[in-house]
């Protein structure tokens, strides 16, 4: 078992139990699923089919190997001219991680990726929804541990989607700050 999970289990419930009074463990709000998002429609629009399958391939092995799992390609639902952008071509990468790929990918985050940011000052609060979903955008994915510098054929952005089962976003966000999230102060 992972450490992040451990101390989900051992600390982080009893916290939660004792500051928003639940009744039951499994009232405890938990992180569902973490989603991470890879577009790269802007970089192929206008590209030939063999540059957009390199890039598509070079981006599909460099996401892979920073979640661990092969990543969804996904297709444009409608065409939009202004974007140079025609209904099913290819856009991006999906990946979603749920049970130890999850909690080795956050720990890897809070722990490695995000001490690693230039000029961090904490994930703003207003990063996190209603719904309890905490949203993460990086201008560039060679911060993670996985992509070599000198490999770099392009810069890509990444999101990453944090979901929880947290019904307000105060619970939301001291469910991530247990868990070790950087959070800013109010």
């Amino acid at each position: 078992m992972l450490r992040l999970q451990q101390k989900y289990k051992k600390e982080i419930i009893p916290a939660m139990m004792e500051r928003f009074a639940y009744k039951s463990v499994m009232a405890v709000p938990k992180i569902d699923k973490v989603v991470v998002n890879c577009g790269f429609g802007s970089m192929t629009a206008g590209k030939g089919s063999g540059e957009r399958e390199k890039i598509e391939e070079y981006l599909s092995k460099s996401l892979a190997a920073i979640v661990g799992q092969k990543p969804a390609l996904r297709k444009a639902r409608k065409s939009i001219a202004a974007f140079k952008l025609r209904e099913g071509v290819a856009v991006g990468f999906k990946a979603t991680l749920r049970g130890e790929r999850m909690y080795g990918f956050l720990e890897e985050l809070i722990g490695l990726v995000i001490p690693r940011i230039r000029d961090f000052r904490g994930i703003p609060l207003r990063s996190v929804s209603r719904t309890g979903v905490l949203a993460i955008g990086f201008k560039e994915f060679t911060v993670f541990s996985e992509i070599k510098m000198e490999k770099e054929k392009g810069i890509f952005g990444l999101e990453i989607a944090i979901n929880t089962t947290a019904k307000t976003k105060e619970e939301a966000v001291e469910l991530l700050r247990l868990m070790g999230m950087p959070l800013q102060k109010k």
